[in-house]
């Protein structure tokens, strides 16, 4: 970033020893998730500046700006999204430091570098002759046989040990909730913590045929407290042609009093064992920073709903000869959408969405191949979670379009006027009957009307259709994607079609 005064906030004392320690990202949400990276929903985005040009550079960000987009950068680190701070590459040269950058990186990847990923030492020898490293669309280590799999869960530091998670139960989820709002993803200067709200845990962590041995914690042996936590979800991941099952791991966290415990590469190894059990030894996952060798990346945009607000929060601020009135007037939207027929999607919808939805998935190099279960969980309306929208033909019913976003507030700190920072992010879009442009613009209308402050949006899919021409501004933060154990090649942010949390 080239704004000296508005540097990204520095990493705390005990996130520089946790690196020190070689602890690789314990709180990262997304990429561990699946199978060891930073799984799955990562999630992240960068919020919205409400500067008055409509792409604002990272020189532009307010400090406030800044926090929310390290913020999110975090959230997606190799482990679920996570309160330390690893810097990638990019950060390095951005940044000028170099060697620190350079020293800190190389401590980050120790423990990557021992995975079966590709670029990695294991992915570099993972086979008799050496070569696994060059093949493409296969493991990178062999799949396994039950009886050769570790049989005993690894062990725990004297006085903590292994618990499973009911999710669905009122007290342990809120257990959840208090772990992550304290310890999972926040920024220096205590401006704002994001809030995944137990509605969201549950969405996010119970699809069609989620296993409760995936939700796992780790507790005091003495006070039974909940001190860390990681999770996997399944998910049937076409990487090329391919279809193969994986697990998305996400919410990579660990307690900020035991980062000295090296607990995080722990929690990997033992949900990787667990979902290995299982006959499953690939994963999807996605960071912020660069680990051994990202799939692809994509950055995120933002684009700003209330600009007042995003002013008076400190998140945004006015340039030179913009007013407030120039910045409303810059942003504002439609009273009404355009695209016909458009209503929130409805159950009797989820045949025809997941059918246009999986021939529009068919475009991308890396997708999911979603069942119509799975669909139906992940894009039907939960209030306050998810909203989806659909159109259909008015002659035949047939479903034409969708759209959809979901729910990542943040809790404002210390603001006597606003105490909730709303950001909505896009989920699966597929227009058919209109223009992306068309309906992307409807699908902000609709956000607004829910009270979103904020809409995030990755340039992967066809989204860079509608970005610059709906008045996105691209955000600092960029997101790697990461196949576990599956070797493939690189692809463009255009060839990726997953969205993760």
């Amino acid at each position: 970033m080239s704004d000296e005064k508005a540097e990204p906030p520095k990493l705390k004392s005990e996130e520089s020893a946790a690196l020190s320690n070689g602890e690789v990202g314990e709180d990262a949400s997304s990429s561990v998730a699946e199978a060891g990276g930073d799984s799955s929903c990562t999630a992240a985005a960068a919020a919205a500046s409400g500067s008055g040009s409509a792409a604002t550079s990272s020189s532009s960000l307010t400090q406030a700006e800044k926090i929310l987009v390290d913020m999110m950068r975090r959230q997606a680190l190799p482990s679920g999204g996570g309160s330390s701070d690893l810097p990638g590459r990019g950060d390095d040269q951005r940044r000028g430091k170099g060697k620190k950058g350079s020293e800190e990186e190389r401590i980050a990847h120790k423990f990557w570098d021992t995975q079966p990923m590709q670029g990695g030492e294991s992915g570099a020898s993972s086979s008799e002759d050496g070569d696994a490293a060059s093949q493409q669309h296969c493991p990178i280590v062999p799949n396994k046989k039950n009886e050769e799999l570790r049989q005993e869960p690894y062990n725990m530091p004297k006085g903590f040990e292994w618990a499973d998670v009911d999710i669905l139960d009122e007290s342990q989820r809120k257990e959840v909730y208090d772990l992550l709002a304290q310890n999972y993803v926040e920024d220096d200067d205590c401006m704002f913590r994001f809030d995944y709200s137990p509605e969201f845990l549950i969405w996010a962590l119970t699809p069609p045929e989620f296993k409760p041995a995936f939700h796992l914690g780790v507790r005091s042996s003495k006070s039974g407290r909940l001190m860390a936590f990681i999770t996997g979800v399944p998910a049937t991941v076409r990487a090329y042609e391919e279809g193969v099952p994986m697990v998305e791991i996400n919410f990579l966290c660990v307690h900020k009093k035991l980062r000295s415990k090296r607990l995080a590469p722990v929690l990997i190894k033992e949900i990787t064992r667990r979902v290995n059990h299982t006959g499953v030894f690939q994963a999807v996952y996605t960071a912020g920073v660069v680990l051994p060798v990202p799939v692809g990346t994509c950055q995120y945009f933002h684009r700003s709903l209330d600009p007042r607000k995003l002013v008076e929060i400190g998140f945004s601020r006015l340039h030179p000869r913009m007013t407030m009135a120039r910045m409303q007037k810059l942003y504002k939207l439609p009273a009404e959408t355009t695209t016909t027929n458009l209503r929130p999607m409805a159950p009797d919808d989820v045949p025809g969405a997941h059918k246009i939805l999986v021939e529009y998935l068919k475009k991308f190099k890396l997708a999911v191949l979603f069942t119509e279960e799975e669909f139906a969980h992940w894009l039907l309306p939960r209030e306050g979670v998810v909203n989806s929208y659909v159109a259909s033909d008015p002659d035949t019913g047939a479903i034409t379009d969708l759209c959809s976003f979901y729910h990542l507030p943040s809790t404002i700190i210390g603001n006597p006027k606003h105490s909730k920072l709303r950001a909505a992010y896009s989920f699966y879009n597929v227009a058919t009957s209109v223009s992306l442009v068309e309906l992307m613009r409807d699908c902000l209308v609709l956000a607004k009307r829910e009270s979103q402050d904020v809409f995030n949006a990755l340039n992967l899919m066809e989204n860079g259709e509608f970005l610059e021409e709906l008045k996105f501004g691209p955000g600092d933060g960029k997101l790697h994607y990461y196949l576990y154990n599956w070797a493939c090649p690189e692809m463009e942010s255009k060839d990726v079609g997953i969205v993760l949390l």
